[in-house]
């Protein structure tokens, strides 16, 4: 019988490999886009098509995971981004018009949303299973860190590769990445504490019956909406962030060629991420509830952004982006342990999946705007309007609090049997909303 030890290792394993694919690309894709003869504009409205394809077929791949299989899911995933990443490859060779890297963009998103959700859902399923009686926080925890050595690993190695090879070689070394991934997760991810839906004469409504269990379970949660809501501010800029600080270090650094320094910023965010997930479990401990550490750290990394653009000093910016990386890190796995207290173990991963959808939402409407900002007023300016915005996710936290649910305090809350009761009532010693 698969213990848990066994299941964190394949967990630990998959993140490696996942994260080392896809790192191989994050220090240099968005001068990997400029230079195929795009604007600003364009190359962040190809990474907002890339979370447009995730919000489209989020929720679709979470049912294939929740209706076929965890591992089933995983496996196309590594499929469709092998062929959709060596297609970026092709589109960059021929300097392709916009309306190409928008299609390529879409499949992109299409592969990454086959991993989002199926995997965390697989983890939280099979610990379960295998009676685990650990914290969530100390397992997504180690997830961050394996994950953190492994960005560390590729966006140094894709920097280095851009830099004296090509700018389309580390895509090529991500495709093949993917490749072995497939045969690992062949071998060593079978989905155990998982019980597929009975198969039934019309597929079309057992889909319907699992998103209408989900929608029940989740949006309609107010903890996990409230939850997901705040997403849609924090996951666009998120991304704008990190991606815009390769030509931002650039131009602060005064030498656009030097690719190296834009595999920087990954290798910087890599490295928070390793010690980000070493300091979440003691950060949690500093709350007596995890709202309240997301409270407090959604503020601090909003201040953190606004000073990104007031600074307009390399090493500055550096430091910066170390502090904004650190508290990025630290959150996830909270916030993780958190949202899979709220959720059932049979909707988990659409879930999880719908989740991500909404913070590719907001990749979706907030890259397009703040890259034009980037365009009229510069790369200072539209960090300090992403800090603005991430300001606005707040108000949802603290409305996710108000709801007193039992994973904000319980210590390690795994896949509760039944949709999660909340109540509006609060307690007695209850904290006040204020983190």
């Amino acid at each position: 019988m698969t213990s848990a030890r066994a299941v964190q290792r394949t967990y630990l394993v998959l993140m490696l490999g996942n994260t080392l694919a896809a790192s191989f690309i994050w220090g240099i894709n968005t001068i990997f886009l400029l230079d195929a003869g795009l604007s600003n504009l364009e190359a962040f409205a190809a990474n907002a098509l890339f979370s447009a394809g995730m919000v489209l077929f989020e929720v679709p791949t979470g049912i294939v995971a929740d209706g076929v299989g965890r591992r089933a899911s995983y496996l196309l995933g590594t499929v469709t981004l092998t062929l959709s990443t060596l297609l970026y490859v092709y589109l960059w060779e021929v300097e392709a018009a916009f309306w190409a890297w928008a299609v390529a963009s879409i499949l992109l998103g299409l592969g990454f949303t086959f991993f989002s959700g199926a995997v965390e859902a697989w983890l939280v399923d099979a610990l379960t299973a295998t009676g685990y009686e650990g914290t969530l926080e100390a397992v997504f925890g180690k997830g961050q860190i394996v994950g953190g050595i492994a960005m560390l690993t590729g966006s140094v190695a894709g920097g280095f590769l851009a830099a004296h090879v090509s700018l389309g070689f580390p895509f090529v070394v991500r495709s093949i990445v993917l490749a072995v991934m497939f045969v690992i997760a062949w071998r060593l991810m079978h989905d155990i504490g998982f019980t597929k839906p009975e198969r039934r004469d019309r597929p079309l409504t057992e889909i319907r019956n699992i998103w209408s269990a989900s929608i029940d379970h989740g949006l309609r949660v107010p903890a996990v909406k409230w939850l997901m809501v705040q997403a849609l501010f924090t996951g666009g800029v998120g991304i704008y962030g990190f991606y815009a600080l390769q030509p931002y270090l650039l131009e602060l650094y005064g030498d656009p060629q030097a690719y190296q320094i834009a595999g920087i910023s990954a290798a910087i965010a890599a490295g928070a991420q390793i010690l980000g997930g070493v300091a979440a479990p003691q950060i949690r401990r500093l709350f007596k509830r995890r709202t309240s550490a997301l409270a407090t750290i959604a503020l601090a990394s909003a201040i953190t952004l606004i000073l990104m653009g007031l600074i307009e000093h390399f090493w500055v910016v550096i430091g910066l982006t170390v502090s904004w990386g650190l508290l990025f890190a630290a959150t996830t796995p909270i916030r993780q342990t958190y949202l899979n207290g709220l959720i059932p173990s049979n909707q988990r991963a659409t879930i999880l999946s719908f989740d991500s959808m909404m913070t590719s939402g907001g990749g979706v409407w907030a890259q397009p705007v703040l890259g034009k900002s980037a365009d009229v007023w510069g790369y200072s300016t539209s960090y300090v309007i992403s800090g603005g915005i991430a300001l606005l996710a707040l108000p949802f936290i603290a409305l996710s609090r108000r709801e007193n649910a039992p994973a904000d305090l319980v210590a390690s809350p795994l896949a509760p049997e039944v949709g999660p009761e909340v109540h509006d009532e609060r307690q007695p010693d209850d904290e006040p909303l204020e983190p």
